[in-house]
C-alpha cells in the first residue's frame, strides 16, 4: 500500500491500495474490443452527436474499472504468495475482458459484478482509513466517490462511470460538448423508465400501448420519433414549395427511354448536384461562368454506371446526364480539375484555372453555382436527369430570415474556405438549405413546447390543476425532447450545406464532417431535407432515435449525472472525486472553432431553454486549451499558453481529487517534431511536462489500441492509432530532490523488474516500450527535482535517460543508436520491409520518443493513406551522403552502404564510409550484426546476404576509406585502424 498527503492539506496519511490499473491489465483483450467498437454505428451513443476524437467506450469502462478495484498485491493478508495474487489478478482480467465487449454494453448482470467489485475494494480502503480525521466524509462505505471528467468531450468516460455505479459529474468549457453530456449522463436517468406523452402512442390500442412497462429511456425515444415527425410535417407545410418534384415528361423519355416506365409519375428528389463556377480566364469567354467539378461520375456501380457530361454549343454549355459507363471513365472520374486542388481548366477552352485566379474570383464575390444534375428516388434504385432550369430559379430565390454570421476562424490549417470568399458559418450554405435550417430550428423551440404541454396533460390527473413543480417537469421534458432534436438539427447541418460532396459508390451525399477541418469543395450535393433519403430530416431524426433506443434502452434510475459548463483551469468540482479525463491534445484539433458550426444552429434553436451554456455568440476560445497559432501569434507563445493552462487544470485535479484512487489522463497526440535549440522535442512532452509540473507523478502507461484507420481525422491519412493512459498520483510533499547519477541507478533497478513483470504479463512488444515509460516515469516523477550539471533535468532529458536504459536492457548493443534507428529496427523485426498500420508505428514511436513524420523526412520511411513500411534501399536516394544529410541516422548509413556495396564495389562504399565519424562507423559495424541476426532469425536469406557482405567488407573498406580521406594511393595492407 502508498500514503498520500490528505487533499484538505494537513499531514495526515491516506492510505492507498495499489490499483489494478498501475500493476497491469489485459490489453490485448482490450485493444480487440476498442477496435471492433470503431466500425459500430447502430445503437453507439456516439451517434447522437458528431465529437471528435472520441474515447472507444470499452477502453473506458475497462480504465475506470481497473482504477477502482485493488490490484492483489495490494493485501498480502488476503493474498499472501505470488500464485495467489496471480490467480486473482487472471479472475479480475477475465473479468474485464467480459466488460470490454460491445455485446455486454447492456449486460445489467455483468455490470453488477463490476460494481460489486468496486464496492467491495471501496470497503477495503475505508476499512484502511477508518481511523483518518475525516473518515466519516471521506470514507464512507456507503457512499461511493463520485466521478469527475473536468474535459468531458463527447462523454464516453461520463458515461462508463456512470454504468458502473458512479455518480458521474461531466464538465467543459465547450458548450457543445456540455449539451452532448447532458445527453448522456443527465437526461436518460431523469425520465428511465417513463411511457411516451405523445397523444399518438396513448391513444394507440386504447391507451393499453402506455400501460406496458417501457425500459430505460424507451419511452423518450418514442416521443423524440413523434415530434421529429410533428416538426416535418409542419416544415412541409411552411417550405414544401421549395423542393418540388421532378416530373417526368414525354419528351424527358424521348431522350432517355430508361425512364419510360416513370413517365408521367413525380418522383421525389434526393439531391440537387451543383458545381461551382467562375468567370472563364480565356479573353473570349470572360462573360461565360465555367464550372469547377471534381468528379463527373454520379453512380459508379457496375451495370448501374451514370454521368454527367458537359456540351458546349457555341459561346455556353449545358449538362447531360448519360446512363451506362464513359468512354474513358478516368476521365470522367477528374471532371475538370487538372490537378491536385484548386486546379482546373475551362470547358470553354480548355485553358488552366489555377487557384491564384479561383481565389481572386471568391474573394471578390463572383463564385457562383450552376445545376449539374438531379437525383431522384426510382422505384428501386437512384434516378439521375438532366437539371431543370425551374428548379434551379426556386433555389436561387430562397430568402433565409436568419443566417449565422459568425466569421469563420482564420486558421488555414483546418479552414479552407476562406481563401475562396467563404469567410462566414453563414456562407457554408446555400441560400435555400439556410432557410430549411431556420426553419427546423424554430420547429424545435415549437416541438419542446408541445412535448411539455403534453408532458403535463399526461401526469396530471383530469379535474385537477397542475401545480407549479409539475408545470416544470413538464418543460424539463419538452426541453429533453428538444435537445436530441437539436442533435438531429445538427446532423442536418452536416448533410445539408454546400460543403457536402457527392458520393458515386453509395450514391449519396457525404457530411461534412468527414476529418476535423472544413475542406473546401466545388462540387457538392444539395440533399431535400423532407425527402426519404440520405440528408432528409426523417432519416436523420429515426436513425438518431433508434440510436438512443439501442443505446439507453437499459438506464438506471440512479446515479445521478450532471454536466456543467466550467473552465478546468478553475473548477472546484473536482473535490473528492474520481478523475479520468480525456484533454485537448496539444494542437491536434481546433475543438472551440469546429464546435462552432453546430452551436450557431443550437444556440438559435434552444438558448431560451438552455442559457446557462449558450449564453455567447460562439463557442468561448479564450480559455480553450489547445496550442492554437492562429490565436496566439506564435508557436512559442501559443505553446507558452499550453503548457501553463495544461499545468492549472492538472493542478485543480492534483490538489482536489480523492486520494485514494490514481488519476487517469488519456493522451493521443500525433508525436510531430520541432526543434528547439538544438534538441528535438514534442506535444508529448510538453503535455507530460505540464502534467508532472501540477503537481503529479506518474506510476503508470497503458499504451490502448483506441483508434482506427478510418476515423475521420485519418480517412486517407496518417492517423493516430493508439492513446496513451497515464496513470498519476499526488506527489507527496515531503518528495525530495535527487541527482543524475542516483536517478539513473534507480532507473535500472526500477526499470528491469518493470520488464521482467511486463514481460511476464505477457505484454505485447509492440507495446513494451511504451509500456515501460511508464516505470520510468515514476522514478523521475516521485522527486521534487532531479539536479544535474547545467542544472534540473528537464522531461526531455528524463525521457531520453528512460529510453536509453530501457535500450539497454533490451538490448545492450542497441542503446548507443540515434531514436530514429532504434525505431527502425524495432519496425523491421516485428514486419521487415512490409507495410503495417500507422498506428503501429506511432506507438513505437512515442516509446523512441521521435516522429513518424521525422523519419519520412529523413528518408527511409513511407507513410501514406494510414499506412506505413521501411523503403527498399532501391526506394532511397541514390544521392544520399553522410556529410550532408542534415538527419543523420545510421539506419540509412547501413542501407545505402549495402547498396552502393552491391552497385559499385568497395571503392564507391569507402568514398562514403569515409565521411562517417568513428562513433558513426561502430554503429554501423553494430547494426550491420544486428540486422543479420534478426534477418537469419526470420529466414530472411536475401536480406541477410546483404548485412553479411557489408560485414565482411568492412575491413577492406576502413582501408580504403583512410587512403581517400589522405588522398594518397590506397594502402595494400589488409586493413588499417
Amino acid at each position: 500500500m502508498a500514503t498520500e498527503t490528505n487533499p484538505a492539506g494537513n499531514e495526515h496519511p491516506v492510505v492507498a491500495p495499489t490499483k489494478l490499473i498501475e500493476v497491469a491489465l489485459p490489453l490485448e483483450k482490450i485493444d480487440e474490443a476498442a477496435a471492433r467498437e470503431k466500425s459500430i454505428r447502430h445503437g453507439h451513443p456516439s451517434t447522437l452527436h458528431l465529437w471528435w476524437a472520441r474515447r472507444p467506450l470499452a477502453a473506458a469502462r475497462a480504465v475506470i474499472f481497473a482504477q477502482m478495484v485493488d490490484d492483489p498485491s495490494a493485501h498480502p493478508e488476503r493474498f499472501p504468495t505470488e500464485e495467489d495474487q496471480a490467480t486473482e489478478r487472471k479472475r479480475l482480467f477475465d473479468l474485464i475482458e467480459e466488460l470490454v465487449k460491445w455485446e455486454n454494453t447492456k449486460n445489467e448482470e455483468l455490470l453488477e459484478q463490476a460494481r460489486q467489485e468496486i464496492r467491495k475494494c471501496w470497503r477495503w480502503t475505508c476499512e484502511a482509513n477508518a481511523d483518518h480525521p475525516e473518515a466519516e466524509t471521506l470514507f464512507n462505505p456507503e457512499k461511493l466517490p463520485g466521478f469527475h471528467d473536468p474535459f468531458a468531450g463527447g462523454g464516453a468516460l461520463p458515461l462508463e462511470a456512470q454504468r458502473l455505479g458512479l455518480e458521474a459529474h461531466a464538465s467543459d468549457l465547450n458548450p457543445v460538448a456540455v449539451l452532448i453530456n447532458k445527453a448522456m449522463i443527465e437526461i436518460p436517468p431523469k425520465f428511465a423508465g417513463m411511457p411516451p406523452v405523445n397523444p399518438e402512442s396513448r391513444s394507440k390500442d386504447n391507451g393499453e400501448l402506455v400501460k406496458r412497462t417501457w425500459k430505460g429511456a424507451e419511452g423518450l425515444a418514442e416521443d423524440i420519433r413523434y415530434y421529429g415527425k410533428w416538426m416535418r410535417d409542419r416544415a412541409k407545410e411552411r417550405i414544401g414549395h421549395l423542393y418540388p418534384p421532378v416530373k417526368i415528361p414525354p419528351e424527358m423519355v424521348a431522350e432517355r427511354p430508361d425512364l419510360a416506365k416513370y413517365e408521367g409519375r413525380e418522383l421525389t428528389v434526393i439531391a440537387w448536384l451543383w458545381a461551382r463556377t467562375v468567370k472563364s480566364p480565356n479573353p473570349a469567354f470572360s462573360d461565360v461562368d465555367v464550372p469547377l467539378v471534381s468528379n463527373f461520375m454520379l453512380s459508379t456501380k457496375k451495370g448501374k454506371e451514370a454521368y454527367v457530361e458537359p456540351i458546349v454549343e457555341g459561346r455556353a454549355y449545358q449538362f447531360k446526364v448519360r446512363v451506362g459507363a464513359p468512354p474513358d471513365i478516368e476521365e470522367a472520374k477528374k471532371g475538370t480539375k487538372l490537378g491536385r486542388g484548386a486546379s482546373f481548366k475551362c470547358v470553354m477552352s480548355g485553358v488552366p484555372i489555377d487557384s491564384d485566379y479561383i481565389k481572386t474570383q471568391g474573394k471578390a464575390g463572383r463564385m457562383g453555382s450552376r445545376l449539374m444534375a438531379i437525383v431522384c428516388s426510382g422505384d428501386s434504385s437512384r434516378l439521375y436527369v438532366d437539371p431543370i432550369e425551374a428548379h434551379e430559379r426556386i433555389a436561387d430565390k430562397a430568402e433565409p430570415n436568419w443566417r449565422p454570421d459568425a466569421p469563420l476562424p482564420n486558421d488555414s490549417r483546418n479552414f479552407w474556405t476562406l481563401s475562396y470568399g467563404l469567410t462566414t458559418f453563414g456562407d457554408l450554405f446555400t441560400r435555400r438549405q439556410l432557410v430549411s435550417l431556420d426553419t427546423f430550428s424554430d420547429l424545435v423551440s415549437d416541438a419542446i413546447t408541445q412535448a411539455g404541454t403534453d408532458a403535463v396533460r399526461t401526469s396530471v390527473p383530469h379535474g385537477h390543476e397542475n401545480t407549479d413543480s409539475e408545470s416544470r417537469r413538464g418543460e424539463e421534458y419538452g426541453e429533453s425532447v428538444g435537445l436530441y432534436l437539436t442533435f438531429a438539427l445538427s446532423k442536418q447541418a452536416d448533410l445539408g450545406n454546400s460543403l457536402c460532396r457527392w458520393e458515386p459508390v453509395a450514391q449519396c451525399p457525404r457530411q461534412l464532417f468527414g476529418r476535423q477541418a472544413i475542406p473546401m469543395i466545388w462540387d457538392f450535393a444539395e440533399s431535400n431535407p423532407l425527402g426519404t433519403s440520405s440528408g432528409a430530416w426523417t432519416t436523420v431524426v429515426d436513425g438518431g432515435e433508434k440510436a438512443f433506443r439501442k443505446a439507453f434502452g437499459v438506464v438506471r434510475n440512479g446515479p445521478v449525472g450532471t454536466a456543467r459548463q466550467i473552465d478546468a483551469t478553475s473548477q472546484s468540482i473536482t473535490k473528492n472525486t474520481i478523475v479520468s479525463t480525456d484533454p485537448p491534445y496539444y494542437d491536434n484539433i481546433s475543438y472551440a472553432d469546429l464546435s462552432d458550426f453546430f452551436y450557431v444552429w443550437a444556440r438559435r434553436a434552444l438558448r431560451d431553454r438552455f442559457p446557462d451554456c449558450l449564453s455567447t455568440i460562439v463557442v468561448p476560445k479564450e480559455g480553450e486549451l489547445i496550442a492554437s497559432v492562429h490565436r496566439h501569434g506564435t508557436k512559442e507563445s501559443a505553446d507558452s499558453y499550453f503548457l501553463s493552462g495544461m499545468k492549472d487544470a492538472m493542478a485543480q485535479i492534483a490538489s482536489r481529487t480523492n486520494h485514494g484512487f490514481p488519476v487517469t489522463i488519456y493522451y493521443a497526440f500525433k508525436q510531430a517534431e520541432k526543434t528547439h535549440e538544438g534538441i528535438a522535442s514534442t506535444g508529448w512532452e510538453t503535455f507530460l511536462d505540464g502534467v508532472l509540473s501540477s503537481g503529479l507523478m506518474l506510476t503508470g502507461t497503458l499504451p490502448l489500441r483506441t483508434e482506427n484507420s478510418s476515423r475521420m481525422i485519418g480517412q486517407g491519412a496518417n492517423a493516430l492509432a493508439s492513446s496513451i493512459v497515464l496513470v498519476c498520483r499526488q506527489r507527496p510533499k515531503s518528495a525530495g530532490i535527487t541527482t543524475r547519477g542516483r536517478f539513473i541507478q534507480e532507473l535500472q533497478d526500477e526499470l528491469e523488474k518493470a520488464v521482467a513483470q511486463l514481460q511476464k504479463a505477457n505484454t505485447p512488444p509492440v507495446d513494451m516500450q511504451q509500456a515501460a515509460i511508464g516505470p520510468g516515469m515514476a522514478v523521475f516523477s516521485k522527486y521534487r527535482e532531479v539536479r544535474e550539471a547545467k542544472g534540473r533535468m528537464s522531461v526531455h532529458d528524463a525521457l531520453v535517460l528512460i529510453n536509453q536504459t530501457l535500450d539497454e536492457l533490451l538490448n545492450h548493443a542497441e542503446s548507443e543508436l540515434d531514436g530514429h534507428t532504434r525505431w527502425a529496427v524495432a519496425w523491421f523485426e516485428q514486419f521487415g520491409v512490409k507495410e503495417a498500420d500507422y498506428g503501429t508505428a506511432e506507438t513505437i514511436a512515442n516509446a523512441k520518443n521521435v516522429s513518424v513524420d521525422g523519419m519520412v523526412n529523413a528518408g527511409f520511411l513511407y507513410a501514406r493513406a494510414g499506412k506505413v513500411r521501411l523503403l527498399r534501399r532501391d526506394e532511397m536516394s541514390p544521392d544520399w551522403r553522410p556529410s550532408t544529410d542534415t538527419r543523420f541516422t545510421v539506419w540509412e548509413a547501413v542501407q545505402h552502404l549495402v547498396r552502393v556495396l552491391a552497385d559499385s564495389g568497395e571503392s564507391a562504399a569507402a568514398d562514403m564510409y569515409g565521411e562517417l565519424t568513428a562513433d558513426q562507423r561502430e554503429g554501423v559495424r553494430d547494426l550491420c550484426y544486428r540486422l543479420y541476426n534478426t534477418c537469419e532469425r526470420h529466414g530472411w536469406n536475401d536480406e541477410a546476404l546483404g548485412y553479411n557482405r557489408l560485414i565482411a567488407a568492412l575491413p577492406s573498406i576502413n582501408l580504403k576509406s583512410q587512403s581517400i580521406r589522405r588522398g594518397r594511393p590506397q594502402a595494400q595492407t589488409l586493413f588499417e585502424e
